[in-house]
C-alpha cells in the first residue's frame, strides 16, 4: 500500500505540471479557437532562460523565475503578432502548419545556441521533505500542487469576473459579435497568448526541477501530453485541463510501475482515445452543436 500511494503522489507531481501546460492550451484554444503546438517549445525557452540567468548571471531562483516568466510572456506576443495573427481569416490548418513551423524554428534555434547535449539543470528550488507515516513526499512536489491549484483558481476567477476575461469570453463565442460591440480581439487574443506562455515559464522551471536536465527538445513530449490532457479534461475549461493533467500524470505513474516503462505512453495515449470515443467532449467539456 505504501508503494502504491508513493506512486500516486508521483504521478500528481507529474500531471501536476501537465495540468500547468494543459492551461496555456486550454486559455489558448477557448479564446483563439485555435491549437498553438509551439507551446512545448516556449516551455523549453522559458527552462533555457531560468537556466542561463542561474548559471551564468548568478540570479537568485524566484529572480530567474521571474525573467523567465516575461521573456517568455514577450515571446508569446511576438509569436501570435508575427506567425498567427497575419492568418486570422486563414484556414485552420494553414494555421496548424504555421504552429508546427514555429515549434521547429524555437528548436532549431536552441540547438544553434545551446548545442544538444542535455546540461544539468540547477536547483532552482530548495525545498525539503515531508514524511507521513512511511510516505515521503518532496517539497518540490507539494508546491508544484499548491502552484497548479491557484493558478487554476486565479485563471477562473480572472475569465468569469474581470473586465478582461468577459472580452475573452466574448472573442471566444463569437469574434465578429465582440468587435461589434468595442472590444479589441487582436489586443484580447495578444494577452490571452501572453497569460498562456507566462504559464509555460513556470511549467518549464517546474519539469526541468523534477528532470533535472535540459536541451532543445525538453518540452515536445511534455507539451504533447499536456495537449492530450487538456482534451481529455474538455479542451476550453480550465477545471478540465487541471483535472486531466492530474489524471493524466497518475496514469502514466501507474502504467510505468505496474505495466511497462516503454508502454506508459502509449497507454496514456490509448486512454485519451477510449475517453474520446464514450465522451468526445472530454470529461468536463460540454457538446456545443455547430450553428448552421
Amino acid at each position: 500500500m505504501t508503494v502504491f500511494i508513493q506512486y500516486l503522489v508521483n504521478g500528481l507531481s507529474m500531471g501536476s505540471v501537465y495540468a500547468i501546460i494543459a492551461l496555456g492550451y486550454t486559455m489558448v484554444y477557448g479564446i483563439a479557437k485555435m491549437l498553438n503546438f509551439a507551446h512545448g517549445d516556449v516551455i523549453m525557452v522559458g527552462a533555457y532562460v531560468s537556466f542561463c540567468a542561474t548559471s551564468y548571471l548568478g540570479l537568485p531562483g524566484w529572480a530567474s523565475v521571474v525573467l523567465s516568466c516575461v521573456v517568455c510572456t514577450v515571446l508569446g506576443v511576438l509569436i501570435e503578432g508575427l506567425a498567427y495573427k497575419p492568418l486570422r481569416q486563414a484556414p485552420p490548418l494553414s494555421v496548424l502548419i504555421t504552429a508546427i513551423g514555429v515549434s521547429y524554428f524555437l528548436q532549431n534555434l536552441a540547438l544553434i545556441l545551446f548545442g544538444s547535449q542535455q546540461k544539468a539543470y540547477p536547483t532552482i528550488v530548495q525545498l525539503g521533505q515531508v514524511t507521513i507515516g512511511s510516505v515521503t513526499i518532496d517539497g518540490v512536489t507539494i508546491l508544484t500542487l499548491l502552484v497548479t491549484a491557484l493558478i487554476m483558481v486565479v485563471l477562473s476567477f480572472f475569465i468569469n469576473r474581470t473586465r478582461m476575461g468577459k472580452a475573452m469570453r466574448a472573442c471566444s463565442e463569437d469574434k465578429g459579435a465582440a468587435q461589434l460591440m468595442g472590444i479589441n480581439v487582436n489586443s484580447t487574443i495578444s494577452a490571452t497568448f501572453a497569460i498562456g506562455s507566462a504559464l509555460a515559464a513556470i511549467a518549464g522551471v517546474l519539469l526541468c526541477s523534477f528532470n533535472t536536465s535540459l536541451m532543445p527538445t525538453t518540452g515536445s513530449m511534455p507539451g504533447i501530453k499536456a495537449f492530450t490532457a487538456a482534451v481529455f479534461g474538455g479542451i476550453g475549461s480550465i477545471p478540465g485541463a487541471f483535472l486531466g493533467g492530474l489524471l493524466l500524470g497518475i496514469i502514466e505513474a501507474m502504467a510505468k510501475a505496474y505495466i511497462s516503462t516503454q508502454l506508459a505512453n502509449s497507454i496514456v495515449f490509448a486512454v485519451l482515445i477510449v475517453t474520446l470515443l464514450v465522451r468526445p467532449a472530454g470529461l468536463l467539456g460540454k457538446y456545443v452543436p455547430e450553428k448552421v
